[in-house]
């Protein structure tokens, strides 16, 4: 039965994402490729996907290896007597390997110089080794020790999203099922898919081993099943797990793992493969960790006494997992999309009222205008709400004008003082456009606040003896604290922003770095991140007011200055102090300090690549192309959470 193959297949495609970032997941089906398709933790799963073909070249272009891995997996679920919560199609495959995602600086398989410290793992990580999806079954650094494997569980799935009652429910029900492979020792094992000859055409693992499968198949190393029956759904795994008193043993490829000290238990599971054979179930360590953690255990036993609760809380845990980073559900395609809406598919009101019109734009503008709020105040406000958006796991963005709640509006970032005075005007205004409305047409805060940045651009351009008109839909609403999970928004503050030239504390990582990173989140390119940042300087978005990168004698007008005066050679810049964090541009012939800059304004000059682009922005021609540029670079980040427009 390739049933539970299967589900480690769809686990293990699903099981990378991390919350950090909201990087990894199996929205596009990344586990075909390096290095996710050479992990250790993934040894044979290649064979899963060949498996697959030829389903996948059945249906092909209408069927993605993304959302074919996953279904596989619910088919699996299904076939063996578990009733899946649902599934949604929509994920898109990529077709060469992620180079946008941080795996870990080691260079070597299984390495953990991700930890320092008291074992502090280190951010976005969430796994413990390189090459791991989740944690070392044979306990931390194959250590034997259940209490310590419960600490790493907790950590790992917490930064996979998961609570402590979804870690149970997702170990205890995908343990319901199939076996390890540790039947001879790993010098057997050949070299991992990157890494094998040629002819083997996209396979590895090769084994020497007997006959290489079925029962001298040769995986992770640890070696038979849970449980008794393990291709059935049922409460065997919980029953084990509890029933026994467990003793330490090594498997005959040389692993930790535990068996029942009750000798009566030594044939409670048949053989995968030779009838005339049974075995006593096993556990890992990181199984026993479920019986051993003060805090998973009375949930474990929770779900032992309780089968029906256990089968929702397993069926929902694995919807979450396999569907964590697809983002809101109406991305979510087919006929077994569930009903039920989740909080952490950070929901939205519809619409259901008329939207404002062109008109109805063009009046809210002016008014918003004339209630006196500046052009930098109306452009951070909008950039606030919307530059949460994260293309990686579709989070964040604009719409539900959840900077308006906890914990967005009381972020550093975002200067809750002026923050809340910008957000009070902007409430009367929508207060008092809804009231004058008849037939109940209405304009919501989301869409108010991004309204408001339009309106501040183009006054900034009017400020530049320029005409345009920043595009707008309507159609955003405004969210609920009810739909609102606070500690799940709170992974989306930025850490550092520097389109506001904000940074909150010292990184290992340079900040020009983080402001490519955040770009990437953004899904923006180098031209569009170059043009962005240049604008929101001249525009006087920098957190705190801050002068750093404002290169101008216009602030609030939309110009090219940022770029005109970062390329003006008669600049000379040096560091204020050592850590060269802050610089002063001085007048190269008089000494006169002219600006002040961050190494993310002056990146632009430094690095070859931007600055061929900030060079386009800085020439005489480039002032209209600069503001109609900057225009579609920041309508794009307005509209990236909506996907009702795609």
């Amino acid at each position: 039965h390739y049933g539970p193959f299967l589900i480690r297949m769809a686990w293990h495609s699903a099981g990378t994402y991390r919350m950090a970032d909201g990087r990894g997941g199996g929205r596009s089906g990344a586990q075909r490729f390096a290095p996710l398709n050479s992990w250790p933790d993934n040894v044979n799963l290649d064979k899963a996907r060949r498996l697959l073909w030829p389903i996948k070249q059945k249906y092909g272009k209408n069927l993605s290896w993304a959302d074919l891995l996953i279904l596989a997996g619910n088919c699996a679920l299904e076939s063996m007597g578990l009733k899946t919560f649902g599934f949604a199609g929509g994920r898109e495959d990529v077709f060469e390997p992620q180079e946008d995602v941080y795996w870990g600086a080691e260079a070597e398989w299984l390495g953990d110089k991700r930890y320092s410290g008291e074992r502090d793992l280190e951010n976005p990580l969430a796994a413990v080794q390189m090459g791991l999806i989740y944690v070392n079954p044979e306990g931390p650094n194959g250590m034997p020790d259940a209490i310590a494997s419960g600490r790493d569980v907790r950590e790992t799935f917490a930064r996979m999203a998961m609570d402590d009652e979804e870690t149970v429910a997702l170990i205890a029900g995908g343990h319901t099922f199939g076996k390890s492979h540790g039947a001879g020792p790993a010098t057997h094992v050949g070299p991992e898919p990157e890494a094998a000859p040629i002819e083997h055409q996209g396979l590895g693992w090769h084994s020497s081993f007997g006959s290489g499968k079925g029962v001298d198949t040769i995986g992770s190393g640890i070696e038979g099943a849970w449980k008794p029956n393990p291709t059935t759904w049922d409460m065997g795994y919980l029953n084990t797990l509890f029933d026994y008193d467990w003793r330490l043993v090594k498997s005959p490829a040389g692993a930790y793992q535990w068996i029942p000290s009750d000798p009566a238990a030594a044939e409670l599971v048949e053989d995968a493969h030779d009838p005339n054979r049974r075995h006593a179930p096993m556990m890992t360590t990181a199984d026993l960790s479920l019986r051993m953690d003060p805090i998973y255990r009375p949930i474990a036993e929770r779900f032992r006494d309780n089968p029906e609760a256990f089968a929702d809380a397993f069926a929902r845990a694995w919807f979450k997992l396999t569907h964590r980073d697809m983002g809101p559900r109406s991305r979510y395609l087919g006929a077994e999309v569930p009903a039920e809406e989740l909080i952490w598919q950070d929901p939205v009101p519809a619409a259901d009222h008329p939207l404002v019109d062109e008109q109805d734009i063009a009046a809210l503008k002016q008014r918003i205008l004339d209630s006196g709020l500046p052009v930098s105040r109306l452009v951070s406000t909008a950039w606030a709400s919307a530059s949460t958006f994260r293309g990686s796991d579709k989070r964040g963005g604009a719409n539900g004008a959840r900077i308006r709640l906890a914990p967005q509006r009381d972020w550093v970032v975002n200067q809750p003082e002026q923050l809340q005075a910008v957000l009070q005007v902007l409430e009367g205004i929508a207060a008092e456009f809804n009231g004058a409305q008849p037939g109940g047409k209405r304009v919501s805060l989301a869409d108010l606040i991004v309204l408001g940045g339009c309106a501040g651009i183009e006054q900034a351009a009017r400020n530049a003896g320029l005409e345009l008109t920043v595009p707008f839909a309507p159609g955003r609403t405004d969210a609920s604290p009810e739909q609102t999970d606070p500690a799940s928004f709170a992974v989306l503050e930025p850490k550092a922003d520097g389109f506001r030239n904000y940074l909150k504390a010292s990184y290992a990582v340079p900040p020009e770095e983080l402001l490519v990173d955040r770009a990437q989140l953004l899904t923006l390119t180098a031209p569009e991140m170059t043009v962005l940042l240049g604008g929101m300087r001249v525009l006087g978005a920098n957190y705190g007011g801050a002068p750093h990168g404002v290169f101008t004698k216009r602030p609030e007008a939309l110009t090219n200055d940022f770029f005109v005066n970062l390329l003006d050679m008669g600049t000379a810049w040096k560091p204020v102090n050592e850590d060269a964090k802050v610089f002063e541009g001085r007048d190269r012939a008089t000494g006169e300090l002219k600006w002040t800059a961050t190494r993310v304004d002056l990146s632009f000059g430094a690095n070859a690549e931007l600055r061929a682009i900030a060079e386009i922005y800085a020439s005489d021609d480039a002032r209209e192309k600069f503001a109609h540029d900057f225009v579609s670079a920041w309508n794009k980040v307005m509209n990236a959470d909506r996907f009702d427009l795609a």
